[in-house]
């Protein structure tokens, strides 16, 4: 039970930084241009994309393997428009402000992509 709890706080956490800029954080490479994307430590055979709802909880991880990484603004009307056919395509589930050692929290697109509708504001 306290799984589901952390992962309904961490979402409505993310949900809550991410409502009023309408923007969240992923990690781009300086020079190609690709995106994190990385295996699922919880789900066999499956990509994960973090992302994060503030640009200093992204650049944290820009160390180590991800030090050519910068973060990359995506606002939420891209990721509606643009972002979530593609993922889908590729099977890709989202990691909500990632933190590493075993400290993450892996939705389904679907269910992060509703999370993200139901704060978009049009301007």
């Amino acid at each position: 039970m306290s799984d589901i709890n952390n992962s309904t706080e961490t979402m409505n956490a993310f949900l809550q930084q991410v409502k009023p800029t309408q923007v969240f954080w992923a990690l781009q490479d300086k020079v190609s241009e690709d995106w994190v994307v990385l295996d699922s430590p919880s789900f066999e055979n499956t990509d994960v994309m973090p992302l994060w709802s503030t640009a200093n909880l992204a650049q944290e991880h820009c160390i180590e393997e991800w030090s050519d990484y910068v973060p990359c603004e995506i606002s939420v009307a891209e990721w509606l428009e643009f972002w979530v056919e593609d993922l889908n395509e590729d099977g890709v589930i989202v990691g909500v402000n990632w933190q590493g050692d075993e400290q993450y929290l892996e939705m389904e697109l679907a269910d992060f992509t509703q999370g993200l509708a139901s704060i978009e504001s049009f301007k």
